[in-house]
């Protein structure tokens, strides 16, 4: 009975739930008298970011209140709150102004003396300025799949949440995908994605040299890295590890492979 109170609960909150609690994906446009591409375009609250296209165009996920932060050498760092209108339009239009940097007077102190050599050795090389050179925040990580970005917007379903629908004090979110079943499809996605970069890094690294030694039709060998994949130690024994061990890995199932052909064939 206690049950069907909660499930009654849930789903009279699901009703009222407001329609600016959900996160959505955005398109927008930056305009400035600089360069407009590459610029980044960070959403701090969520810690997801991409970047702007030749035209100044970007797309990303938001919900409301999420901070949006604009950063590029270029221009002024400039932030951006989203508003209710941002999202009932789902587009946004940022104005940036220019970063204009006043240099102090510049003394040269060689002279150049004709001999190119001679002159090539006297020249003091700095390295290249980065964001954080000059204070500007940047990201420099790995940029997440849509499918993480999507799991990460999911949350995590915990029971004892239930708990706490009563005091209105949990996100909705989490048990909404939680029930329906959605965050463990997207868990479920993201460990297919992450396999498949990880089948297509190590063909590409070791596909030729182990095929030397262990002969195989053209036409098997993208069936025979999937059949590895299908092992349920793939990703212990070739993530994050030496080609030494993947090559060892691959061998093993190199010959349950052929076995299995040799079965199939009889």
């Amino acid at each position: 009975m206690l049950k069907i109170k909660v499930v009654l609960v849930l789903f009279i909150l699901i009703g009222f739930q407001n329609i600016f609690s959900q996160s959505i994906e955005i398109v927008g446009r930056v305009k400035s008298e600089s360069n407009i591409e590459n610029i980044h375009v960070i959403n701090k609250t969520a810690q997801v970011f991409t970047i702007t296209d030749v035209k100044g165009h970007f797309n990303i996920t938001v919900k409301l209140n999420d901070t949006l932060t604009f950063s590029s050498i270029q221009h002024k760092l400039k932030e951006v709150i989203i508003s209710k209108e941002i999202l009932l339009n789902e587009a946004l239009f940022v104005i940036l102004d220019e970063q204009i940097n006043e240099l102090d007077e510049v003394v040269v102190g060689k002279v150049l003396s004709g001999d190119l050599m001679a002159d090539i050795k006297n020249i003091d090389g700095n390295a290249p300025i980065n964001f954080y050179d000059v204070g500007i925040p940047g990201y420099t990580g790995k940029p997440a799949t849509q499918s993480e970005r999507r799991l990460s917007e999911a949350g995590v379903f915990k029971p004892k949440m239930l708990l706490g629908l009563l005091g209105g004090g949990v996100p909705l979110n989490p048990i909404i995908n939680g029930l329906s079943g959605r965050t463990k499809m997207l868990k479920k996605r993201v460990e297919i994605e992450g396999k498949e970069s990880l089948i297509q890094s190590i063909k590409g690294r070791l596909a030729n040299d182990f095929f030397a030694s262990n002969p195989l039709d053209e036409k098997l060998k993208s069936d025979f890295f999937y059949f590895c994949a299908d092992d349920t130690n793939f990703i212990k024994h070739c993530k994050n590890q030496t080609d030494f061990k993947i090559l060892i890995f691959l061998r093993m199932k190199y010959k349950q492979y052929i076995s299995n052909l040799n079965t199939i064939k009889k």
